[in-house]
């Protein structure tokens, strides 16, 4: 009989658990944003490195990201957003992560065969209207391998497809973080 009680406790704990859910979620599928929030302005980014035009392909991957990703509309303007989501891209750093070695009777050669991009930058999200900040990162930090189809003097050239990788890479990590409020 006491097995019998037992047995049908924890069944019933266990549909009472299933049925309040345990608090998981997709990532970006989520939002602590208060409600208040309809309209994000999204301006350029200010650039603190030497990586040119490395501002202008985050900040346009970023809006690009909220309109895919969220519900909000986005706005270039500061003074059009319920809220407005400004950065500063403080420092990138492109390393060789792998190479691949060539050898002959009489030479060695190695080429990079992926890359290791780090970019720190600073990002705050604040309320318009109340002033409040919403989300803000004096170091979000953004790192991943990229592997090279062509020539390393290439990779960062103005127009290579590379930094386009790496802005659509960062703009889906910053929009999670910034919803999410990780």
């Amino acid at each position: 009989m006491r097995r019998s009680f037992l047995q049908s406790a924890f069944a019933l704990l266990g549909t009472a658990a299933s049925l309040c859910g345990c608090g998981y979620h997709t990532a970006g599928h989520f939002s602590t944003m208060p409600k208040n929030i309809h309209v994000i302005a999204v301006p350029v980014m200010e650039n603190k490195t030497s990586t040119y035009r490395v501002e202008q392909k985050l900040t346009a991957a970023t809006i690009h990201e909220f309109l895919v990703k969220t519900n909000y509309r986005v706005v270039p303007d500061a003074g059009g957003g319920d809220a407005v989501l400004t950065g500063k891209v403080l420092s990138m750093e492109v390393v060789p992560l792998l190479f691949q070695t060539t050898s002959t009777a009489t030479t060695s050669t190695a080429q990079a065969t992926a890359m290791l991009v780090t970019m720190r930058c600073e990002v705050t999200l604040t309320d318009r209207a109340t002033e409040k900040v919403l989300y803000h990162n004096a170091d979000f930090l953004f790192r991943n391998e990229y592997e090279l189809s062509t020539d390393v003097r290439n990779f960062f050239q103005e127009g290579d497809p590379a930094l386009d990788r790496v802005a659509q890479d960062f703009a889906s990590r910053l929009v999670a973080a910034v919803t999410e409020n990780f």
